[in-house]
């Protein structure tokens, strides 16, 4: 049994009901449940239709996100995200370097590494070095005055977690940063690059290893391990290349206002929807939100 789940941004709340019985009448499937009115509905079927992503393209036209997916096991018991422009919607090196008057230059590596153009690594350390002698304090003046939050995170980790879930952060970022976002949304744990400093200024690098694409594969792996569940139990959300690694291993791999070379990878896709979408497409409704 296969569910399809149909999204639109929650600030609109434009979801028409005729649209989601259209197309439960096309693809022959069950009854229209909806999670939240104007915002998500889903219905079941027994199969994966052949016009699936050719009706996908048609409902991005109109500001929906569709997802279809096998009924079984579709709620997660354990949560692996990004942070920069996933839980947060900024790049927190962007802003950093905006404050050292490299911004443009910075901002343009990032955009070529999340969208698999450049070596992580090497783009992290080139991006990194432009930030030496910037002076520490700087660091918590980003996160007070330029750093905002995605909405729903709150309610996507807190009602995971009523449920017996697990959240980990794991982020190619900055644990200056992981950490207070991480407290902040109620995150159990946290894993990111760490800026060294020395006199109370940027040095340009970073702690070794550098975290990356693999290092958020053994996050889920290393994780799930110790919470004793299969890669099936988690859904990691991510929207750079270096995250496909993670969302391609996950039970669960959802591309959330992605890179479009990102997104064409992974079968779930957000593109209008806000992190909620995450608790929808698990069958939770708006009234089961903590």
């Amino acid at each position: 049994m296969f569910i399809a789940t149909l999204l639109a941004n929650p600030a609109r709340a434009d979801l028409d009901r005729t649209a989601v019985e259209s197309l439960r009448d096309a693809w022959g499937g069950g009854e229209a449940l909806w999670l939240n009115p104007g915002v998500a509905a889903e219905f079941s079927m027994t199969g994966v239709p052949v016009n699936r992503w050719d009706v996908w393209q048609g409902l991005q036209g109109i500001g929906v996100d569709l997802v279809v997916q096998r009924a079984e096991g579709r709620r997660k018991v354990m949560l692996l995200a990004d942070m920069d422009s996933t839980m947060i919607g900024q790049e927190c090196i962007d802003e950093l370097a905006n404050m050292a008057g490299v911004g443009a230059r910075v901002a343009d590596i990032t955009a070529r590494a999340m969208n698999g153009e450049l070596d992580f690594e090497g783009a992290l350390l080139e991006r990194v070095g432009l930030l030496k002698g910037l002076p520490e304090e700087v660091i918590g003046q980003v996160l007070a005055e330029r750093i905002t939050y995605t909405p729903g995170g709150r309610e996507l980790i807190a009602t995971m977690k009523a449920n017996g879930g697990y959240a980990a952060l794991v982020s190619g970022g900055f644990t200056a940063f992981t950490s207070a976002v991480a407290a902040h949304l109620g995150f159990d744990e946290d894993r990111a690059n760490t800026l060294l400093t020395e006199d109370g200024r940027l040095t340009g690098d970073v702690g070794r290893p550098i975290v990356g694409r693999e290092a958020k594969v053994a996050a889920l792996k290393d994780i799930s391990e110790r919470l004793g569940i299969s890669h099936d139990a988690v859904m990691a959300v991510g929207d750079g290349a270096n995250d496909l690694g993670m969302l391609s291993l996950a039970g669960a791999g959802v591309a959330l206002h992605a890179k479009p070379s990102v997104a064409a990878q992974c079968d779930i896709r957000i593109n209008h929807g806000d992190l909620t979408a995450l608790l929808y497409i698990q069958g939770y409704a708006v009234g089961d939100f903590v």
